[in-house]
């Protein structure tokens, strides 16, 4: 089993490695390898309950993400309290296209929106979906004063941002909880997760393996493992994001986690 870890300041406790559901319901205008299906109730169902087998704890949705949101909380919602859910505001995706809405009544209506579809009370992290104008979406809408809001009432424990820029990065772990990013070789990332681990605040991976086109060969296991290894060297990260639907993929990134984090526990 592996540990989990606080996620900042926090009160959350994340596994290291969270599960993305962007495949539950979407697979429309995505940047993955190669084409899939979206699996059924039966397969999402056994590929949650391996997920947990294997120590996951996270789940990574959004409204962007098609009906993951309403397949998570249908299927989850007699065992609520034992995940933790990360969800987004900010993006919406209709008819094969993004759109994007930062004004604070339209956070309101997509967190309300999200608990009903999740069928929970609460929130476990709630992260702005950028569409790239980092800094313009903080300052100009002040959407963390909103997700505070929203915090003080109950309806969400922790909130930040899926940045898309180093400046944004910044930003974002000044003003708030959490920070979903990339973890490249550029000195940007890295400046970010070690500004992260200054200030005590939780730091989220995503597209760990370039939507699986960094391990799009065959016995790719140690690719995996070396993009892990790199990742957790920084003191920071709380949990990085894997979105497979693959039981065997996930099976193996796990095992590859346990690899790489073994010898730091």
């Amino acid at each position: 089993m592996i540990k989990q870890r606080q996620l900042g300041q926090t009160d959350v406790w994340v596994s290291p490695m969270g599960l993305g559901t962007v495949k539950f319901g979407r697979n429309e205008a995505v940047k993955y390898p190669g084409q899939f299906n979206i699996p059924d109730n039966h397969q999402v169902r056994q590929l949650l309950d391996l997920a947990r087998s294997l120590g996951i704890n996270l789940l990574d949705t959004a409204p962007a993400y098609g009906c993951s949101e309403e397949r998570l909380g249908e299927l989850l919602k007699s065992e609520r309290k034992n995940w933790v859910i990360c969800t987004k505001v900010g993006e919406e995706f209709n008819q094969g296209e993004s759109c994007f809405n930062f004004y604070p009544e339209h956070i309101q209506l997509s967190i309300e929106r999200s608990l009903k579809r999740l069928q929970t009370d609460w929130l476990d992290i709630v992260l702005v979906h950028s569409d790239g104008n980092d800094v313009d979406i903080i300052e100009k809408y002040a959407v963390f004063s909103v997700l505070n809001d929203l915090k003080q009432r109950g309806l969400i424990k922790a909130y930040g941002m899926s940045t898309k820029t180093f400046e944004g990065g910044l930003l974002a772990l000044e003003q708030s909880d959490v920070v979903m990013t990339t973890c490249e070789e550029s000195s940007s990332d890295k400046q970010v997760l070690d500004r992260a681990n200054v200030l005590n605040k939780g730091i989220l991976i995503k597209k760990a393996f370039a939507s699986g086109h960094a391990v799009n060969v065959p016995d790719a296991a140690h690719l995996v493992e070396n993009r892990l290894d790199a990742i957790f060297s920084y003191p920071a990260v709380s949990s990085v994001i894997i979105g497979s639907i693959n039981p065997k993929h996930l099976t193996q990134n796990i095992s590859a986690l346990h690899k790489v984090l073994r010898p730091l526990q």
